[in-house]
């Protein structure tokens, strides 16, 4: 989920023109929250591609979302007038004009924590930031350089992570909690999202909508 605000903010936008959507691109980062697929792609046991998964779609499809149907991020780039579902981009169908509006780098699984994700074998935050770099030569080649930085730049950014860190990786395995007691492996995964964030303000953007 987003932060109350973000939410509220969101909620309160109308589009009044569904051919001018507020952003160019919608971009996320994140966990199973925000994963339309991405999983699907990779070797993990941390998987949503069978049913009861996918009821609400038509014909009662699993596509790999953590969820009966749409997710959040779909949600999101749908009432930003975007387009209605926000693919993986990892997804194997994906075509080059998809990139133009943005994709989801998510991994179901993943934590700030590098040691969350490879617990579960997903794609981390660092690489899916490795990811988000491949994104943005890929679609220069599509778009060209200035339509290209346009979208990256005004498009919206989501980071949505966190779940897991601490119920999966602390209380369900040893491995942190044999050196940290919670407040300490609480501020640990801060000093990691921190890192991750130092990194993304880096690169090209607008806006950013973190989960907390």
């Amino acid at each position: 989920m987003l932060t109350q605000d973000a939410c509220w903010s969101i909620n309160s936008l109308s589009i009044t023109d569904e051919n001018a959507p507020l952003v160019p691109a919608v971009i996320v980062f994140g966990d199973s929250i925000v994963d339309p697929g991405n999983n699907n792609a990779i070797k993990t046991i941390a998987k949503c591609n069978f049913p009861p998964y996918g009821l609400d779609f038509a014909g009662h499809k699993p596509t790999g979302r953590f969820c009966n149907g749409k997710i959040p991020s779909d949600f999101i780039a749908s009432k930003l007038g975007v387009k209605g579902l926000l693919p993986a981009y990892l997804d194997a169908n994906l075509e080059p004009q998809d990139l133009l509006t943005g994709v989801s780098f998510a991994s179901g699984g993943a934590g700030y924590d590098p040691l969350t994700s490879k617990i579960s074998h997903v794609i981390s935050m660092n690489d899916q930031l490795e990811l988000y770099k491949e994104y943005q030569g890929k679609l220069r080649t599509i778009a060209g350089e200035r339509r290209a930085e346009n979208i990256i730049s005004k498009g919206l950014h989501v980071v949505c992570v966190g779940s897991d860190d601490i119920p999966n990786t602390y209380f369900l395995t040893p491995l942190r909690k044999t050196h940290y007691d919670i407040p300490s492996y609480a501020n640990l995964v801060v000093s990691y999202a921190s890192s991750f964030f130092e990194i993304l303000r880096f690169l090209p953007k607008d806006a950013v909508v973190q989960e907390s």
